[in-house]
């Protein structure tokens, strides 16, 4: 329910993101008024659910699917009734052009290394368990912090250096490009493919990346929990958003949905719409939910540098799952975990270069995950009961670049045939025959490009993290004097402070960032 929006407060947050709100429960509970304004009717930003079939009672998280990110002291602090569940599976990955797949299977390590047998990997198996016992290592030492003060890198380096083979360890992820040490760990061209997904989700890089921006995507997503799991939030990801709004609404924030805010004045006047009338709030800080590029233009700024994107999304809802064309594996084990699909080494470095050509990759590499698999409370008992599935399918290397070639709705049907077409070569059976029918006997299969999130969200050039992601440390030279700066949400004015995934530390459904902006403005408060 919308509220009256005040005159006056001591905080306005743009933007009703999970982070967002969850800067919100912090401050309203520290007794500061708060304002969030959402430009949306609902709330959430793009860790939401929906039902986006008509007449198909499944909740779908439509932008965000798993969770990892989020840290237990943010739970507890706010009190969330959420339930995130542990997938049985790791991951299963096809060997494009035959019927046989590597089966990585949490519960069963011996199962796991006769995978890597089946594919003449043995080696890689040993070398498989040595590689993610180094970078739990990683996590174990650089997660606890995401929710302190921001280290410099020397003292991040010295954290790991106290372990054993630490300095090792920050070599080969942090100094070197992770292609490399991928490489040089593993021989199989599916095995190292596997590996690497994890610094391209969302990330357009070559296999060796200089840039090192493979290394920063890649370390978060090994480091969450100081586990590096990715776990599968009950009753979608609008659950953990839902949890998240009622500690900021029972915290006392004043929440205000279809509120777009059209300018950020440098003495903090906030300017919105709603309801085709003009309001104005005047606060003393203002905590921005959105992107840099965002935040640029409300202040009436010119844009320099573009963000860019580099995914498709793809949610569908089937009559039960497909048979695979390995025989071995049952479709609950492939579908239970992550299932890789065209992602081997080599066809990831060709997929890279046909996108910076401005070709969409074919084959087209791809992750699946089953939410219903794990969580069957998004489907209604009677989709439940009768053995109906959700999937979702994220393809890799589709830069935002790709829309100056397309028209939007062209390069969204092709993409969505693109995706269709690298699961069907991998299946014993064609996709499509499994769609189920919505109530217009239209097929339950909906595509988001990055287009799509630029207009739906605002995200620039649909990057889902607002922009480059940045490591969780700061160069040694770097400023920290200010409490913005300490808490990695700075902007270049005092009082304006970013608290999205454009923070440092932001990016995945975590709550960090805006944790972090709360605890900056607290500590201005506190001085």
């Amino acid at each position: 329910m919308n509220e009256l929006a005040p005159k006056h407060c001591d905080v306005v947050i743009v933007g009703g993101g999970h982070n967002g709100l969850t800067a919100a429960s912090y401050l309203a509970r520290a007794g500061l008024s708060v304002a969030v304004l959402e430009r949306l009717e609902e709330w959430g930003g793009a860790a939401v659910s929906a039902e986006s079939f008509p007449g198909v009672d499944a909740r779908l998280s439509r932008y965000s699917y798993l969770v990892s990110l989020l840290p237990q002291k943010i739970i507890d602090d706010l009190g969330l009734q959420i339930t995130l569940a542990k997938r049985r599976y790791s991951s299963f990955t096809p060997v494009p052009g035959t019927s046989q797949g590597l089966l990585i299977d949490n519960h069963d390590a011996d199962a796991t290394a006769e995978s890597f047998a089946a594919l003449g990997a043995l080696e890689d198996s040993e070398a498989w368990s040595a590689f993610y016992a180094r970078t739990r290592v990683l996590a174990e030492a650089l997660f606890p912090g995401v929710t302190d003060p921001l280290i410099t890198r020397s003292e991040a380096k010295a954290l790991l250096a106290a372990r054993e083979g630490g300095s090792d360890i920050w070599n080969d992820f942090i100094e070197r490009p992770v292609g490399e040490v991928i490489e040089s760990s593993f021989t199989n061209d599916v095995v190292r493919g596997v590996v690497l997904t994890d610094g391209l989700i969302g990330t357009f890089a070559p296999n060796h990346d200089g840039n090192l921006d493979a290394n920063k995507c890649f370390l978060y997503h090994v480091i969450g929990g100081g586990t590096g799991d990715w776990d599968v939030p009950v009753g979608g990801m609008g659950a953990i958003s839902g949890a998240i709004l009622q500690a900021a609404r029972g915290a006392g924030a004043t929440l205000i949905s279809g509120a777009e805010v059209t300018s950020v004045t440098d003495d903090r006047a906030v300017t919105f719409l709603r309801d085709g009338q003009k309001h104005t709030i005047q606060a003393r800080y203002v905590l921005v939910n959105a992107s840099p590029e965002e935040l640029q233009h409300v202040r009436g700024r010119s844009i320099s540098n573009r963000a860019e994107g580099a995914q498709v999304k793809v949610n569908m809802v089937l009559t039960r799952l497909p048979r695979l064309a390995d025989p071995s594996i049952s479709p609950e084990q492939a579908f239970g975990g992550t299932f890789h699909i065209n992602e081997t080494w080599s066809q990831l470095a060709r997929a890279h270069d046909d996108a910076a050509g401005l070709r969409i990759p074919s084959p087209l590499p791809c992750e699946i995950y089953c939410h219903s698999l794990t969580d069957s409370s998004i489907l209604s008992p009677e989709l439940a009961e009768q053995g109906i599935h959700t999937l979702t399918v994220f393809g890799l290397h589709v830069p935002h670049r790709l829309a100056s070639v397309y028209e939007p709705d062209v390069l969204r049907t092709t993409l969505q045939q693109a995706v269709i077409d690298s699961l069907n070569s991998v299946l014993a059976e064609p996709i499509e025959d499994l769609l189920l029918r919505d109530a217009n006997g239209n097929p339950c299969i909906e595509t988001k490009t990055t287009g799509d999130l630029e207009q739906a969200l605002k995200l620039p050039g649909g990057n889902i993290f607002h922009g480059p992601l940045e490591w969780p440390f700061v160069d040694d030279d770097e400023d920290l004097g200010t409490p913005a700066n300490r808490w990695g949400v700075a902007t270049d004015h005092p009082r304006i402070l970013l608290c999205g995934s454009g923070a440092r530390r932001g990016g995945a459904v975590s709550g960090i960032a805006g944790h972090n902006a709360a605890m900056a403005v607290l500590e201005i408060e506190n001085s």
